[in-house]
């Protein structure tokens, strides 16, 4: 009898003890996210960054569970970025948050993600499908980059159908523009490339291309890309249409230097400078994503994650997996500058 004693009160203290275990992972107290930039020096990226520290804050505020965000720099190495989430992983990360170097070699940090059994947030670089459908864990935050572009375009047609002048500057009939694109082996570039231009087209604004380049989204290379053409192409460039701001403002950098006064400039992404440059009359417009919701989302749905809830429901996914941030035209009014 007095075995038998011992033996339920062994098992009562197991029982107990594992109750206790599971109350305790119920209610972690705090949570550890590893988040890798693909290049902090990105304007919109860092724009992101900052509105991410606040909303962990945020967080931390309204439910008591203490974050920790661990940021590093990829500086445009995706053998960085991989060694980053080795380290992220080492440390226990409850979940990463990636903004791919390369969305074309995102298998390589999903690979090291399902075997450590940690939750990635992909964000602004969206990788390919067949790598985002390898896992239940895997998830996306970003932004349309087809609506984005016929966001821009709209834009043009709008004003083109209510101030045909402000657009056709020289009024020969049609408007004739240069294009900036960012990089050639992400995706939004190429969309944003086609789908501004067809918008256009779609829209009935009679448009001819002049030439086009490369800047990969660099306020700089894009500068030196617009001197050149205003030298090859002498008051002939009526429109300037950037996959980003941070181009759309090299070119009117170049464009003040040159003391040109009659060309209109329009970016994508709504950047702190950005907008001040829209405020100033320098930019015409620009695209902007919901940073606040942008940030919040990629926060929130990470935190869920390291928790091991549900995604909130405030955040709706598409296809279980992806985010898509809203976005609007932001653009000066013509009337009010004429």
């Amino acid at each position: 009898m007095a075995r038998l004693k011992i033996l339920l009160m062994l098992a009562v203290c197991i029982l107990l003890t594992s109750c206790q275990g599971v109350r305790k992972e119920e209610t972690k107290n705090s949570i550890r996210i590893g988040i890798s930039l693909y290049r902090a020096d990105d304007t919109f990226i860092n724009n992101l960054r900052s509105i991410m520290e606040e909303k962990a804050k945020e967080f931390e505020r309204e439910t008591g569970i203490k974050v920790t965000l661990d940021i590093q720099d990829a500086k445009g190495s995706q053998n960085t970025q991989n060694n980053q989430v080795d380290r992220f992983i080492s440390l226990g990360c409850d979940v990463l948050c990636i903004n791919p170097v390369d969305r074309m070699e995102a298998s390589a940090i999903i690979d090291r993600a399902m075997t450590a059994e940690v939750p990635v947030v992909f964000f602004n670089r969206q990788p390919v499908e067949e790598d985002m459908n390898r896992w239940d864990q895997l998830y996306y935050v970003g932004v349309d980059a087809k609506e984005t572009a016929i966001l821009q375009g709209e834009m043009i047609v709008e004003l083109y159908k209510e101030h045909p002048e402000a657009v056709d500057i020289n009024g020969d009939g049609v408007i004739s523009y240069v294009m900036l694109e960012g990089e050639t082996s992400h995706q939004d570039s190429l969309i944003r490339t086609e789908w501004s231009v067809q918008t256009l087209k779609d829209g009935g604004v009679p448009i001819e291309k002049i030439t086009g380049g490369i800047a990969n989204w660099e306020r700089s290379q894009a500068s030196a890309l617009m001197e050149q053409w205003m030298t090859e192409y002498p008051d002939s460039i009526e429109l300037v249409i950037s996959n980003n701001d941070d181009m759309a403002l090299g070119a009117i950098d170049a464009v003040e230097r040159a003391e040109v006064t009659l060309m209109n400039v329009i970016g994508i992404d709504g950047t702190t400078p950005g907008l001040e440059a829209l405020e100033s009359g320098k930019l015409l417009g620009t695209v902007s994503a919901n940073k606040e919701l942008y940030a919040s989302a990629i926060v929130e749905l990470a935190a869920s994650c390291a928790l091991k809830q549900k995604p909130p429901e405030e955040y709706s996914l598409t296809d279980g997996n992806y985010y898509w941030t809203p976005q609007e035209i932001l653009i000066n009014n013509i009337e009010e500058n004429q």
